[in-house]
């Protein structure tokens, strides 16, 4: 009985315990995935990028929204990533709000390396960290709208993951590294390629951002 009474006092607990995290989690409405496709940037498509966020969304309580991958296509139908994730305001997994909206979003946010937790409130090795694992996938310009011409800058749309051929455009979670724009988020530089190797080697891990439309 003395066990029996141990155990039930343990798991109510572990439930009180989980409960602020869970209650935390749900009003989340902005986070960086604490793991990729595994695919390199093959994350079939818009909507399998979706569906990953979706996923790991649930996976800590904040299900219930609609998440949207924030990625760019390009070509016919090509949509921009800035277009795809609502109107905000959204705050990280601890309720920092690292922008108001869209406009913010994109010229005077609140994104740092502090602030750009995943979704399980865990931070991400930046620049100086080992394994560094700042480049984090866009395929956009600055302003969150697509790349024009005929250079590949979303490794076809998200499909592929081919060694040494194609590239996506990325941006530094940590606003710091090289590239063109080594202080951008969202839009710093181009990757060596698509698959998993390629983007390790560029500094990255396949990760992207995701937001709440809701």
């Amino acid at each position: 009985m003395k066990i029996l009474h141990l155990l039930c006092a343990t798991t109510l607990l572990c439930l009180l315990s989980a409960s602020p995290a869970l209650a935390q989690a749900s009003e989340m409405t902005f986070f960086l995935t604490s793991v990729g496709s595994g695919s390199g940037a093959d994350l079939g498509g818009l909507s399998g990028a979706d569906a990953h966020c979706q996923s790991l969304a649930a996976a800590v309580g904040a299900g219930g929204k609609t998440w949207r991958a924030y990625l760019s296509t390009t070509g016919s139908g090509g949509v921009n990533a800035r277009d795809r994730i609502g109107s905000g305001p959204w705050q990280n997994v601890n309720g920092d709000v690292v922008a108001q909206n869209v406009d913010q979003l994109h010229f005077e946010n609140m994104l740092t390396k502090e602030s750009v937790l995943n979704e399980k409130g865990e931070m991400t090795n930046g620049r100086g960290d080992d394994p560094n694992q700042h480049d984090i996938l866009t395929g956009s310009y600055l302003d969150g709208t697509a790349v024009s011409g005929s250079d590949d800058s979303t490794c076809s749309n998200w499909t592929s993951s081919a060694d040494g051929s194609g590239s996506a455009l990325v941006g530094h979670f940590d606003r710091t590294g090289g590239g063109a724009n080594p202080a951008s988020w969202n839009s710093a530089h181009g990757s060596r390629g698509c698959s998993q190797d390629n983007l390790i080697a560029t500094g990255g891990n396949g990760y992207f951002y995701c937001f709440a439309t809701n």
